[in-house]
């Protein structure tokens, strides 16, 4: 590794990497075949300092604030974020494809900070071994339903072009060119969970006359999305908590590129149509995004990705015990994704 402009970074290596010695408190693959990639024992604080020790070390002195974890058996999400002295943030991982997560953001970080109007934060350092990125961290708040639901017409319309410029910078072909040529082939990011899981086993949680509806929109988003779509680089996450926002809705900072990737542009509005009490917002965005980009939204494909992401959602916290967002049940957001499809007069509710 060597040490660049205050950001380390892992280099190819011209000879075989090291194995790790025996004890070590780290676990070694490889990984993308030249990259030696390590995670840490567990999620504690002791393991994200010795790891600082290792790649950052005039930050192994910070005051660690982990940020709440919902504990869970699978693997994939076997990471966390802490706060590096009310300044700086830290994500890593402990077991493989945590870290790969990490790793994958850490590096996508470093082609995107070519790109200054995308606003992501500044990466301070970045490692593979063991998976470490740790970012400045950027003040102000998550865009939330109930903002939303109390914007005034002015409010919105800001909200709405800040995040069409957002996306139509993200969309650019060049950006997606430049991405795989320093990462390389990525996966395509998904929704939460497949349209044949939530016919399948979101029905526990629906009352009687919901099913048939339920299973009708998964058939409609199943022949809506059969058409293959150009890929651009999309965020894959773009939920109100993954964006920074300061006073007069100015979007400071977009976080959280973990699931980034190729895909169709519609997929990075699939969150828009859910995050307020009407789809005002949504359809805002999208006629901004036309205006910056001149590339129209395709409001049906969106609206696929929606059912697939708000039930998909659902499913996977009923499943695990885990409380929706806003205190709602399953049921209650079938109700609210009828009436969002039945505004933009795609389904009748």
């Amino acid at each position: 590794m060597v040490l660049c402009h205050n950001v380390i970074v892992t280099r190819r290596p011209e000879v075989a990497y090291p194995r790790l010695p025996v004890g070590e408190h780290r676990e070694c693959k490889w990984h993308d075949g030249y990259v030696g990639l390590t995670w840490l024992r567990d999620g504690t604080v002791d393991s994200v300092r010795n790891a600082l020790t290792l790649v950052a070390p005039e930050l192994s002195d910070s005051d660690i604030r982990l940020l709440a974890w919902i504990e869970q058996s699978n693997p994939l999400w076997h990471g966390g974020t802490a706060v590096l002295d009310n300044k700086l943030v830290a994500k890593f991982a402990w077991a493989e494809p945590a870290a790969e997560r990490v790793w994958h953001e850490a590096r996508i970080l470093r082609v995107l900070r070519s790109y200054p109007a995308l606003r992501t934060p500044r990466v301070v350092a970045m490692s593979s071994d063991p998976a470490l990125l740790v970012t400045e961290w950027v003040a102000g708040g998550p865009l939330t339903y109930e903002g939303v639901g109390r914007s005034d017409r002015p409010w919105l319309k800001r909200t709405a072009s800040e995040l069409a410029r957002f996306l139509a910078d993200l969309h650019r072909p060049e950006v997606l060119t430049a991405v795989i040529r320093e990462v390389g082939p990525m996966a395509t990011p998904v929704p939460q969970a497949t349209t044949d899981a939530i016919r399948q086993r979101l029905v526990p949680w629906l009352r009687s006359d919901q099913i048939a509806r339920v299973s009708g929109w998964c058939d409609w988003a199943d022949a809506v999305l059969e058409a293959p779509q150009t890929k651009v680089f999309v965020h894959g996450d773009l939920h109100g908590h993954n964006q920074v926002w300061a006073e007069r809705q100015e979007l400071r900072a977009v976080v959280d590129f973990e699931e980034s990737g190729p895909a169709e542009s519609a997929f990075d509005f699939r969150y828009l149509p859910s995050q307020g009490p009407t789809v005002d917002l949504f359809v805002a965005t999208c006629a901004k995004y036309a205006e910056y980009s001149g590339t129209s939204v395709d409001v049906a494909r969106v609206m696929a990705w929606n059912i697939r992401t708000v039930l998909g959602d659902a499913l996977w916290r009923s499943e695990a015990g885990v409380a929706l967002p806003d205190g709602g049940t399953p049921a209650e957001w079938v109700d609210g994704l009828g009436t969002r499809l039945a505004e933009l007069e795609l389904i009748s509710s």
